[in-house]
This record gives C-alpha cells, structure tokens and sequence, in this order.
C-alpha cells in the first residue's frame, strides 16, 4: 500500500511491501528500507504509529518507531543501509554526536542525537566494532538516508 504523508512541511510517498515476522520492507521516495516493527507481536500484524526504531541496519520512516543523535553543513553523502552504516532514518537536525573516530562501540550503544519533527531521537548501532567515519558535524541539517557514520 502506498502512503503520501507530509512531515514538517515535507513530503513522502511511502509504500509499505511485505510484512514477515515483525519486518517490514518499505520504500521511502523511492529508498527501499528493511523496517523493524516493535512489538509486532502485541499488534497483531498492524504496523505503529509511534516514533521509529532506528539502527544501523534498520533506517525508517513514519510509520514505525524511533529510540536510543558543522558549522551547520548537511550530510551530502548518501547510501543504502548496510551493517556499520549510520544513515538519517529521516529528515532531521544532529544535536550531538556521542562518538568520535576511533571510539569503539557495541551494538546497541547511541552514536548520535538527532531532532527530528519536534522530537530528540537517539540513533544507535547494531554492530560492536570501531568508528571509522563521522560525515556530519553538530548543528548539521540531514536529509532522508544521509550517510552519518560508518563503523567497522
């Protein structure tokens, strides 16, 4: 089913494919997303409505759930979510970044704060491993799948 939904004055068209075992495969504007819905269980099949859960392998968009993100200069790098890829699940503001090059991290640590429509949402990594490349600086603006950090 396709979606057109508006969010701070910007729009989506987001289509939502496939939904197996709490994953759904969603395409935003065009960028296919693999989207992880909490507690699928309790919703019997329905996906949230609530803010997304983001991580390193999971970037989304509304309609799912968000947790535990320059002299203002946006990300212009783009790329596909992979493993060790921080990307802007949505358009936002970076707040703070909580890594720098050469910190190690684990898997489910926050890397970066990032308000995003009115809200503080913490981006974390589901990779253990080290930071290799922060593309963004604090105060950065970021657009939809903007590479923000890569860990390996």
């Amino acid at each position: 089913m396709i979606y057109k939904i508006n969010v701070d004055s910007m729009n989506f068209e987001v289509e939502v494919g496939e939904i197996t075992g709490g994953t759904a495969q969603v395409t935003v504007n065009g960028k296919p997303y693999k989207v992880i819905i909490e507690d699928y269980d309790n919703s019997e099949g329905m996906i949230a409505t609530a803010p997304v859960q983001t991580s390193v392998q999971a970037p989304v968009n509304p309609p799912v759930s968000t947790k535990p993100v320059v002299p203002a200069q946006a990300a212009r790098t783009t790329a596909p979510a992979g493993a060790g890829s921080i990307v802007a699940p949505i358009p936002g503001l970076i707040l703070d970044i909580m890594v720098k090059v050469g910190d190690s991290v684990e898997a489910g640590d926050p890397v970066v704060i990032m308000e995003a429509m009115k809200m503080e949402n913490n981006l974390v990594t589901d990779v253990t491993g080290t930071v290799k490349e922060i593309n963004v600086q604090k105060g950065a603006q970021v657009n939809t799948g903007d590479l923000i950090m890569i860990i390996g």
